[in-house]
């Protein structure tokens, strides 16, 4: 019975650190905020155009998934700075975060959520 219960306490111990591995390289929204304000995080909108148009995060640059491998290295030229990689629900900036982490940029995260997730916390959001 003690060995149990020594095996679920050690189990309950190393859940967080699992589930924080599972999430590893995305942010809340008021995370992304600090990151932004005293980083200096370059926030990249991963969608189209149009959805860009639309609604995006205050100061973000629109670099499109499928294009996002040629243009990021010309539009945040060191691989030190700190992105945020947004979209509409956090799915296709996950994707983004994979190519941004194959080309280098080892600060790069996605905001957990997505636009959707800053909205709800009443954050800026400007139209183009």
């Amino acid at each position: 019975m003690l060995i149990a219960v020594a095996l679920a306490s050690g189990g309950m111990l190393l859940w967080p650190v699992v589930a924080r591995g599972a999430r590893a390289g995305t942010l809340s929204a008021s995370a992304a905020v600090q990151l932004i304000n005293r980083e200096k995080a370059v926030v990249v909108d991963v969608r189209e155009p149009a959805e860009y148009a639309a609604g995006h995060v205050l100061g973000a640059r629109n670099l499109p998934l499928g294009q996002l491998e040629q243009q990021l290295p010309d539009q945040v030229k060191n691989k030190a700075t700190p992105l945020v990689l947004v979209c509409g629900t956090g799915s296709l900036a996950n994707r983004g975060l994979a190519v941004a982490k194959k080309l280098g940029y080892a600060q790069a995260q996605s905001l957990s959520g997505g636009l959707a997730a800053w909205k709800d916390a009443n954050l800026p959001v400007e139209k183009a």
